[in-house]
């Protein structure tokens, strides 16, 4: 009867392992040689389904149109609808989307991209409206065309003047979209419209979806022939996001990251960022998403469904971010709801770098705060202490956020992860069941997946695995092969 050491490889199998294992995972029965025949046949199958072919995921777009117009005219609604998601924030309530975000369409086999923006009220002075108007203007600048979203039940307003002569001025291409017509007898109202000298109405609800495919016939034909066409490709691009809860600064220190272009609102009321707003840009040739996200709260009863509709947002653009820089107040201390926010993180497979703010201004214990994020947080993150105000350590804070994003990124070696199993297993032989005498016995391992590093172990029974033992393989997964602040994913298999 073989001991319990002989189920794994020996290290000079593993060293000609490393050569010889293709990385895609393809079958290799003479690799798993040293295995049990049943358990290497077993196993050899297990890879052979998880052999995959790679695609090219790189997409050509052919422009970018803005979406603009007054407050609660469905501008949003018309963005979900006419890319097919619910990415925008949809509410009664005017003002919802005040930050301006880039969603991509696809109608007849071509791409490009929509730019919601904040609805323009020329009556309201304050400086929240200020900030709004100046991103409207910049995101025309940046489209090759505009579409001007009408209130088809109210009517031409005097507002709507202004805002078309802002438009004739900035000499971009602009159709006029006359939004809430939901049925067919009213279409024909959309023509008043005809007098603001920016040609004929498109009539459309958005939503009920009436004649959303004319409309997006006509940006297609348009973005065609005068549409500036360009290629990005988001597997090269590092998506990084900023959570954390309410008015902590992470409008602040977005806008510290982009270089002082103040495409993300500020205030110091909490809850100006609402919306999710993506933001490209390159960093030391390297290319970057930065996503702002709205500030995670702890869940209440009679919370404002704005808030709730934020949050969802949030969390959902962690699932589309490869790294969340988790914003934390040092004069505020760890809460609980950071190390919420942070567990939400890795639940959806994202690393986490923990960013410090005025840390500077208060009598903070740097080893107490980084001792307790580490102890309390599963995925071990880096503290790294910054400013936005003061661009202090911001691009420190960028360069650890893409080597966060490198590390989850790297493939280890077949035979360098099997070496490490079988030093675990010599120094912490897996759990026995003491009331069947069966000792959980490990007996490959191999990386399945990155971004988050995933991988897969075969064990004899996965019913005899603890949480304690699992604890401990995955803690010293993540130190031997640096991934700290990454989430991981082990999946124990076993035989039927």
């Amino acid at each position: 009867m073989a001991s319990f050491d002989d189920t794994l490889p020996t290290d000079d199998f593993l060293d000609q392992m490393d050569e010889e294992l293709d990385p895609s995972l393809d079958p290799d029965l003479a690799a798993l040689a040293a295995l049990d025949e049943e358990d290497a046949e077993w196993i050899a199958a297990e890879l052979a389904e998880l052999a995959e072919q790679e695609e090219d995921h790189s997409v050509e777009f052919i422009g970018r149109v803005a979406i603009v117009g007054y407050p609660n005219v469905g501008k949003s609604t018309l963005v979900n609808r006419l890319s097919g998601t619910r990415i925008a924030i949809v509410h009664d309530t005017p003002g919802v989307t005040r930050d301006r975000k880039e969603i991509e369409c696809e109608w007849n086999g071509e791409h490009f991209l929509l730019v919601d923006t904040g609805g323009v009220d020329s009556g309201d002075r304050s400086h929240m409206a200020r900030e709004i108007k100046a991103q409207v203007h910049e995101a025309i600048n940046e489209c090759d065309m505009v579409l001007l979203v009408l209130d088809g039940k109210e009517g031409v307003s005097a507002a709507d003047h202004e805002l078309a002569e802002i438009l004739r001025k900035s000499r971009v291409p602009t159709r006029l979209v006359a939004n809430k017509i939901d049925n067919a007898r009213t279409e024909n109202d959309a023509v008043e419209f005809f007098e603001l000298g920016l040609g004929m109405p498109i009539p459309v609800s958005a939503h009920h979806g009436n004649n959303t495919g004319d409309l997006l016939d006509a940006v297609v034909e348009q973005l065609r022939e005068q549409g500036t066409r360009f290629r990005r490709d988001d597997d090269q691009a590092v998506r990084i996001a900023i959570v954390g809860r309410p008015n902590v600064g992470k409008s602040t220190l977005a806008n510290a990251i982009l270089g002082g272009v103040e495409r993300h609102i500020v205030a110091d009321m909490p809850g100006t960022t609402r919306d999710t707003v993506d933001t490209r840009f390159e960093f030391e040739g390297r290319e970057v998403i930065l996503v702002d996200t709205a500030g995670l709260r702890r869940r209440r009863s009679g919370q404002d469904p704005l808030d709730y509709y934020s949050e969802v947002r949030a969390l959902q653009a962690a699932e589309r971010a490869d790294v969340a820089i988790l914003l934390v107040d040092a004069s505020m201390g760890v809460r609980e709801n950071d190390l919420s926010v942070a567990d939400s993180m890795r639940e959806r497979d994202c690393a986490v770098i923990v960013a410090l703010s005025k840390w500077d201004i208060n009598d903070v214990d740097l080893l107490d705060v980084t001792a307790t994020i580490t102890q309390k947080l599963r995925q071990r993150p880096e503290v790294v202490t910054t400013s936005g105000t003061e661009n202090r350590n911001i691009h420190k804070l960028l360069r650890k956020a893409i080597e966060l994003h490198d590390r989850q990124s790297q493939r280890v070696g077949t035979g360098e992860f099997n070496r490490l199993l079988k030093e675990l297993k010599e120094r912490n032989p897996g759990p026995l069941d003491k009331r069947s005498r069966r000792r959980l016995n490990v007996l490959y391992g191999t990386q399945i997946g990155q971004s988050p590093p995933k991988f897969r172990v075969f064990v004899n029974a996965k019913e005899l695995m603890t949480r304690p033992y699992g604890f401990f393989l995955e803690n010293q997964i993540r130190e031997k092969f640096g991934f700290e602040g990454c989430p991981l994913v082990i999946e124990y298999r076993s035989r039927a």
